[in-house]
């Protein structure tokens, strides 16, 4: 009897396993919008040569997997709903309230990412409860290939409730078009905070630029995902950590992570820095690094932990001589909890064992916790000759700064969907290489509508608010410089930009209005892809002409002031010179400002709103939308030749 039980369970398993059930991705489900007045793929996985049948609206599709894949084709639908889509092979799948309208994918860094309940002022609950929007929010993954579902995310619609964890921006623009348009909105947001634009950039894109030739050959060029390289490393860690990583280093036979370990010979070594800008220069190996503390930070759950950030090359780090945490790769951000069991009311001991193999070594990057920065004390290890390390490839990607992950985890997935069109607040991240962000930005426009293949989708842009101290004289400022990059972008077709220099805060770089900054994407979308308003955008700078000792510049529409007086702040102006000072400028006519300034006689170029914080902004036109930063110049950059940079 147990026999037969056993056989016929076998028998049931084996059964089950050789019936694979049609799936979808994860973005389709209840409740989602699909795009109106173009054709829609709907795609899914299921057995090889398994029929698979779709009905809608009283129609039924029929398509065969191929490969273990198929897709079906709705033809193009008026904006309406909801509907019911069935969906049938060895298993069925409902979708319910399906709605038909426009979707727009939200992406970005952390101000795209910043939500609704995070906003001031916040919408009332009338504006948040609203069935024609919908919502989804994608799991956010990373991966060094292009992926083919999203790694989680569930369509939501409108409620007070589901609204506030959603992108702010995001949101209002939703509901600023859906307003206007009585038509249903799907709204993706795909966005993650201090993200640099090459994490959104696909291989292909970034293979355009010889800055990121290192970085594609070692990760991209193999064409494995970060599992498979997890997997190929642990085939061979212990014989890499036997020959090569941990091989012959007097700290690990020594024990000097342990906290009773003499120091009188160790030396100090402020961190965060790179240890071959101090005095180990062209030294490749490990460097040990200590420091006691009383207390230790401890995260928003209450656990204590050590942040290391970026680490050139590998880590291994121990707290009162417990290991606590080991990484691989200088691309990751190294964060690793500390148990309460080990902790000490006073002198708990920190330990970093840093091995470099060919860049400069040490703890470093932006997002160092303050807690731990300052003086360590260091002693070397072991020395290696780099030549002849062997490097094997790690999957531990750190996200924020490693080129195409976010993209091929998080974008790639989209691509076969049907869409309106995208919204973009990033550049934040890439201040410091604004000159660089003028080709990256173009280029992954063009490369994202190739992805998506719907001909030139809308792109709007949320150009940077204003942040910063106001500056005493006229300055370079790379601010000012991103915000060029980024207005560059509109030489492409069908793209549009949100100009918010007026509504960010000086001291904050994740300003609270972004109701203003999601209306004014709604404005621009009006004006730009669904044609209803053309002057919903802000001015634009023209053309310029030198008279006497004034600079006459010109907009593609007009504009007023606010000040009662008459007056326009912002502007500069210089001579051959190049040195800028402060100017006065008054509107001359309806799309004309005079420049003009007692330092300088003859004027070649103006600059308007050109810090990162321009104080007080007067010029607008009759939409109360400013006018947009400008430089009528061409002198160097502070970013220029500063560019993404890889060092193994």
């Amino acid at each position: 009897m147990k026999f037969r039980y056993t056989l016929a369970l076998f028998l049931l398993l084996a059964s089950s396993a050789a019936r694979a059930d049609i799936k979808l991705p994860v973005l389709f489900q209840n409740n989602m919008v699909l795009q109106r007045d173009k054709p829609c793929t709907i795609w899914g996985t299921a057995d090889k040569g398994e029929v698979v049948t779709l009905t809608f609206n009283n129609t039924t599709y029929r398509t065969t997997a191929v490969n273990g894949k198929w897709k079906i084709t709705l033809p193009a639908q008026p904006a309406g709903g909801p509907y019911r889509i069935l969906i049938n092979g060895k298993n069925t799948i409902a979708l319910d309230n399906v709605l038909f309208g426009d979707v727009w994918i939200c992406s970005g860094q952390s101000n795209m990412q910043f939500s609704v309940r995070e906003a001031i002022p916040q919408p009332d609950s009338s504006a948040c409860n609203n069935p024609h929007i919908r919502l989804f929010t994608a799991g956010t993954g990373m991966d060094f290939v292009p992926q083919d579902t999203l790694k989680g995310g569930s369509w939501k619609t409108a409620t007070a409730k589901e609204a506030k964890n959603f992108t702010a921006v995001g949101f209002f623009f939703g509901s600023y078009l859906q307003q206007h348009l009585n038509v249903p909105i799907g709204l993706i947001s795909d966005n993650l905070g201090a993200t640099a634009i090459e994490e959104w950039m696909s291989n292909e894109a970034i293979h355009q630029f010889p800055q990121f030739d290192g970085f594609y050959n070692r990760y991209i060029a193999p064409d494995k995902s970060m599992k498979q390289i997890t997997d190929d490393f642990e085939k061979i860690k212990s014989s890499w950590n036997k020959n090569y990583y941990l091989k012959d280093d007097p700290g690990l036979i020594q024990q000097w992570f342990r906290p009773e370990t003499a120091t009188s010979d160790w030396k100090p070594m402020n961190q965060p820095s790179h240890w071959e800008d101090n005095e180990l220069k062209d030294y490749d190996g490990s460097v040990w690094f200590r420091k006691s503390y009383d207390s230790l930070p401890r995260d928003l759950l209450g656990q204590a932990n050590i942040s290391l950030g970026q680490v050139d090359d590998y880590n291994i780090c121990w707290v009162n001589g417990v290991k606590v945490g080991e990484g691989y790769g200088n691309m990751n951000l190294y964060t690793y909890k500390i148990p309460d069991s080990i902790i000490q009311p006073k002198n708990n001991v920190a330990v970093v064992r840093v091995f470099d193999a060919g860049g400069k070594g040490g703890m470093y990057n932006m997002f160092w916790s303050p807690f731990w920065a300052g003086e360590w004390k260091y002693k070397k290890g072991v020395q290696i000759d780099a030549a002849k390390f062997k490097r094997p490839l790690f999957a531990n990607a750190y996200i924020f700064g490693t080129p195409t992950i976010l993209y091929n985890a998080n974008i790639a997935p989209l691509t076969p969907l049907s869409i309106k069109g995208f919204i973009w607040y990033q550049g934040e991240a890439n201040t410091g290489r604004a000159e660089e962000y003028k080709q990256l930005l173009p280029a992954m426009i063009r490369d994202w509508r190739k992805q998506f293949d719907q001909g030139n989708l809308p792109f709007l842009i949320v150009q940077l608010p204003n942040l910063g101290k106001e500056p005493e004289q006229p300055e370079s400022n790379d601010w000012a410089e991103l915000r060029e990059a980024q207005a560059a972008a509109l030489s492409l077709p069908n793209t549009g930009m949100a100009i918010t220099i007026d509504v960010g805060e000086a001291t904050n770089l994740h300003p609270h209005n972004k109701l203003a900054v999601g209306n004014r994407l709604g404005m621009t979308a009006l004006s730009l892809v669904y044609g209803a308003d053309s002057i919903a955008v802000s001015p634009q700078y023209k053309s310029m002409q030198v008279v006497g000792d004034s600079i006459l510049v010109t907009f593609d529409q007009n504009i007023r002031t606010k000040d009662k007086y008459g007056y326009i702040r912002g502007f500069a102006i210089c001579g051959s010179d190049h040195v800028f000072h402060w100017a006065k400028a008054a509107v001359k006519n309806n799309n004309t400002v005079i420049v003009y300034s007692s330092a300088v006689s003859s004027p070649v170029a103006v600059r308007y709103l050109w810090s990162g914080e321009p104080g007080v902004i007067d010029l607008y036109n009759r939409n109360n939308l400013p006018v947009a930063p400008f430089r009528t110049d061409t002198l160097p950059l502070t970013t220029a030749g500063k560019k993404f940079s890889y060092a193994e």
